[in-house]
């Protein structure tokens, strides 16, 4: 290097190890490959940038948080997927840094800076709705969202917002020095930080957003990337200038040259709001970042976002499982017997009556997580109590999970409800592979001409009645 660098922000990068999906696998993580995809965050302090990183890995945590796993000794002796929580419980516990070192060898430094993360927690639950501009800072400066505040304050994400903006505790947009200060920086490596007295930037305005698909994962990867990718390139083509938000450093949507400005920040309501909000755009793309972006449709169309392409409430719609099957009830479209469930002994009941298997289904789920096929009330306990977990505040549905039925996948682009074009790929395998694990092949091989054609009258009556601008994809059995 002809210069030193100049270090005013702090990177940390965490693996995302899949592991739940697994039954028999060991959660150890040593030496051996067992990451499926990585996340990246940007900050000013190590405490910032590392409760970033946490979130940006599981879109269902908040941060450091100390009361998602117990303490466990031989937990923090050996790493796992989920030692970092095991941690801050232990911490929270008043387990001293010397004591932690001894179990974890994780360097007291680092242990320094996290047990500051959770002594300031202890402050806000301490302080509960009575926050002042200074605790609200400081957390903002250690990397806390406004969810975890408002977790800690027995409150709600957007009353904590309000109350940030009123404190006018807001984020300041700072761009990656790649030439140490030696002469102007003109990359566009963009991140929120707390920790910061201005802007690096001028806010013009009128950009288009496209918002990424995040972490991969098992069943999400990289065709999202090669979708936002495509966004970008083809706004490009028509003249508009882009905005990009993700922070997968694996992926060609996050290369410095595919988009005007690229944000490396977390995919969440409240980081995209605020983006928005600095950036006044002339819209939002959601369509192209698969799931995450989908489960923020609802929260940033409430503060008046213009997103471009399909309706969040057409987005409501198809996510919510309830509202969905009532959807094509009234259509007449047929699908397998279902029930929302309101509770077990119901749930019970219904599997009675239509008899076991029955697919329980949570809404707004990446890439079929907690979606099981439940083969007995025991069974069906237990998956239920995972779904209602993921989607805490979305319902979820049973159904009867038709065995040794033909699936079909259909994806198309749509326009204002009318279909452009569309294909229909056929599964090799039975019904109930996840479509991202299964063998398709189109055309189809092995249905005939009066099967395509209702496939063809469905495709365009979902279509038509979500209003669907842009892509999608159902999968239908036969």
């Amino acid at each position: 290097a002809c210069f030193e660098p100049s270090l005013d922000y702090c990177v940390v990068k965490i693996p995302r190890w899949d592991l739940a999906k697994f039954t028999r696998v060991s959660k150890n993580i040593g030496s051996s490959m067992k990451s499926v995809g990585e996340v990246m965050a940007i900050g000013r302090s190590f405490e910032e940038a590392f409760q970033k990183a946490l979130r940006m890995v599981d879109e269902n945590v908040n941060g450091f948080d100390p009361y998602i796993k117990a303490v466990k000794e031989e937990e923090l002796i050996q790493p796992t997927d989920k030692r970092m929580f095991v941690l801050a419980a232990a911490i929270k516990a008043n387990y001293t840094i010397e004591k932690l070192y001894e179990l974890t060898k994780i360097d007291s430094w680092f242990l320094a800076k996290m047990r500051k993360i959770i002594n300031h927690l202890g402050v806000i639950e301490n302080c509960g709705t009575n926050l002042n501009k200074e605790i609200l800072l400081e957390a903002k400066q250690l990397g806390f969202s406004d969810k975890q505040i408002a977790n800690a304050v027995r409150s709600t994400e957007l009353v904590v917002r309000k109350l940030r903006q009123q404190f006018n505790v807001l984020p300041f947009i700072k761009q990656i020095d790649t030439v140490a200060g030696e002469w102007p920086a003109s990359t566009n490596y963009l991140y929120l930080t707390y920790n910061a007295a201005e802007h690096d930037v001028q806010f013009p305005g009128g950009y288009t957003i496209v918002v990424g698909s995040g972490v991969y994962r098992i069943g999400s990867s990289v065709e999202f990337d090669w979708c936002a990718v495509g966004c970008l390139r083809e706004l490009r083509n028509l003249g508009h200038q882009t905005v990009m938000i993700n922070y997968n450093p694996e992926t060609v949507s996050t290369d410095y040259d595919m988009c005007d400005r690229l944000y490396f920040e977390e995919i969440s309501f409240e980081v995209v709001m605020d983006i928005y909000d600095a950036e006044n755009p002339g819209g939002i793309i959601l369509s192209m970042g698969g799931q995450l972006p989908n489960n923020i449709a609802m929260d940033l169309h409430r503060q008046q976002a213009r997103i471009l392409g399909t309706s969040p409430e057409s987005v409501d719609c198809a996510e919510n499982r309830f509202k969905f099957s009532r959807m094509l009830d009234r259509k007449g479209i047929l699908q397998p017997q279902w029930k929302e469930l309101t509770n077990l002994k119901s749930a019970v009941e219904f599997a009675k009556n239509v008899g076991y298997p029955c697919l329980v289904r949570p809404s707004y789920v990446l890439s079929g997580a907690a979606m099981n096929v439940a083969h007995c009330d025991q069974d069906l306990e237990e998956y239920l109590m995972a779904a209602s977990e993921v989607s805490k505040e979305h319902p979820v549905v049973i159904s009867k999970f038709l065995t040794e039925a033909k699936e079909i996948d259909v994806d198309a682009v749509a326009l204002d409800g009318e279909i452009l074009c569309m294909a229909v790929c056929e599964h090799i395998e039975n019904a109930g592979v996840h479509s991202g694990d299964a063998t398709l092949v189109t055309p189809p091989q092995d249905i005939n001409t009066e099967t395509l054609e209702k496939i063809t009258n469905i495709a365009r009556d979902i279509a038509a009645l979500l209003d669907v601008s842009g892509p999608f994809n159902m999968q239908l059995i036969a």
